[in-house]
């Protein structure tokens, strides 16, 4: 626990830059709620990332209030979560290729869904 203070605050970093350097028009035509490849694009952003899920909530926020869907930015933060090179990198070391594959392939496939379903639904909740 007491490690999770550096992640957090690189998430907050990270979560006020976007909120107040990148113009949310710049957002908004990347990751709008009304762009059909924001979650595809979110997923993919995610990968390379490194964080626990409380470093990614001031940044899941900041996207949020630039107008980014709902299930947008869950899927950017379950992908930096269960996705991640670094997380990949160690699993590579106790479970085989094949069974990895396989592992990758479902979060994926999971993570991409819920985003879906949360941004085609999101509006019945709010």
């Amino acid at each position: 626990m007491h490690r999770v203070w550096i992640y957090v605050l690189i998430g907050v970093g990270i979560g006020a830059a976007i909120h107040n350097w990148i113009p949310e028009t710049f957002i908004s035509a990347l990751l709008g709620q009304d762009k059909w490849w924001s979650v595809l694009v979110a997923t993919l952003a995610g990968i390379p990332m490194y964080a626990d899920i409380f470093g990614t909530l001031p940044i899941a926020e900041a996207l949020v209030q630039k107008g980014v869907g709902l299930g947008t930015a869950l899927t950017f933060m379950m992908a930096v979560t269960a996705l991640s090179l670094p997380s990949m990198i160690m699993l590579k070391r106790v479970v085989k290729l094949p069974l990895m594959a396989v592992f990758v392939g479902i979060v994926t496939v999971g993570i991409v869904l819920i985003g879906y379903i949360f941004n085609a639904t999101a509006h019945l909740f709010v």
